[in-house]
């Protein structure tokens, strides 16, 4: 790999050759790949990707880790569109505000990124099945993804993951392993599959490619501001991987001479659930909570990637915050009422996040704030009527409607 040093530890500094089939560290410590920033700088610019015309995250191939002949997965993930939100801005009070909806990618959420790279690594490693353990969207994204690739998915997820999700996962062929447990009990099962029958390990945890190829959200981001740094990036957090593969990106970018300063991230979790959040706010290390919300795909109680999510947070100076459920469910309706964005309860937590910190204070109005979407409303339909209420049901009678608009306080 052309401008690929190896892979260093966050926890204890070893390094590591960077092979297909790189996990985690000695001491349990997951790692980071580490690139030639000054050969990246020297051999590409802005300048060459504005005449690229690669619209798909492969785009920026120089800041990924893959050989340079392997082929990309067929889906095209990545480039999702960046909404100036100046209704949603002004409904919040905040000066500037964009909305990243990353819930455009193939199967419908952020973690097409990672997947599309995981599908490029297992086939360098020679695999022919890949594996990994969810709440919903990173099983669904590699299942799909690994399907266009021709390889074989086997997939374990709590037995609480949406149907709306599960059933991508059986359309797309996968083994479906439906675990009756936390999603602590999920991973460890999957973990130990994997090791028996030594499939690709595609969780994000333990491989440190998968990061890699999240982070492309926010060399987006940049490229898509004009390489103009906003004030905040906010986004969802359950696990810890997505957060860190967003800071990643910046931070590759900043060394490479992208960009000319880095931005504060706004790290936010589901108040039933938030023990990167707690280990931030309080300054004591991060201890198990239980997964109470209804926003699944941050519902993760032991995270599995928290030394690089609080590093991110802190080494951006960045701000923590919690939201409800009700909040969440807010923020659902605020999306689609005043930007036409339909996200599922995780995917828009970043917003809600937003809106939480400037009420709180912790956020300056005059902020630029970008926010993340990061997953597709019509993976949860169940949440999205929750949040949204139930269509009015009246006979083909005008009579009857006419009463319904005036019960519903309805006056066209």
């Amino acid at each position: 790999m052309k401008y690929i040093l190896g892979a260093k530890c966050v926890r204890c500094g070893k390094e590591y050759e960077a092979v297909p089939g790189l996990t985690t560290c000695a001491c349990g410590g997951i790692l980071d790949i580490v690139y030639d920033y000054a050969a990246i700088r020297r051999d590409f610019s802005p300048k060459d990707l504005a005449a690229c015309r690669d619209n798909t995250m492969w785009r920026y191939r120089p800041f990924l880790p893959v050989e340079e002949g392997s082929a990309p997965p067929p889906l095209r993930v990545g480039w999702s569109p960046l909404y100036k939100a100046d209704s949603l801005a002004r409904a919040l009070g905040l000066k500037t505000l964009y909305l990243k909806d990353d819930g455009q990618n193939p199967t419908s959420s952020l973690k097409d990124r990672a997947s599309a790279l995981a599908v490029v690594k297992a086939r360098e490693a020679g695999a022919d099945t890949i594996a990994c353990s969810s709440t919903g969207n990173a099983a669904s994204s590699l299942a799909g993804n690994a399907a266009a690739a021709g390889l074989s998915t086997y997939i374990f997820v709590p037995r609480r993951a949406p149907k709306g999700k599960v059933a991508q996962l059986r359309i797309f062929g996968a083994t479906v392993v439906s675990v009756d447990g936390s999603y602590e009990d999920t991973f460890e099962l999957s973990k130990a599959a994997i090791d028996r029958w030594g499939w690709y390990n595609r969780n994000a945890a333990i491989n440190p490619y998968l990061s890699e190829g999240k982070k492309t959200v926010t060399l987006e981001i940049m490229e898509q501001l004009g390489w103009q740094v906003p004030d905040y990036i906010a986004l969802s957090v359950g696990d810890g991987c997505t957060i860190a593969g967003a800071w990643k990106g910046l931070k590759d970018l900043y060394a490479a001479g992208f960009i000319d300063r880095l931005p504060r991230l706004i790290s936010v979790q589901a108040e039933g659930c938030c023990p990167i959040n707690r280990a931030i706010q309080t300054g004591e290390p991060w201890r198990p909570m239980e997964e109470n919300t209804l926003a699944d795909s941050i519902a993760v109680g032991v995270p599995r990637n928290p030394d690089k999510a609080l590093n991110a947070i802190r080494e951006s100076d960045g701000v923590a915050v919690n939201v409800s459920d009700g909040e969440i469910l807010d923020a659902m309706r605020l999306l689609g009422r005043t930007q036409g964005v339909f996200g599922e309860p995780a995917g828009v937590t970043g917003t809600a996040g937003v809106k939480k910190a400037l009420e709180l204070g912790l956020i300056s109005p005059e902020s630029t704030v970008v926010s993340i979407v990061t997953g597709n409303g019509l993976k949860d339909v169940e949440s999205g009527i929750r949040a949204a209420g139930e269509p009015l049901v009246v006979p083909p009678d005008m009579d009857a409607l006419l009463s319904a608009f005036a019960e519903a306080g309805i006056a066209p």
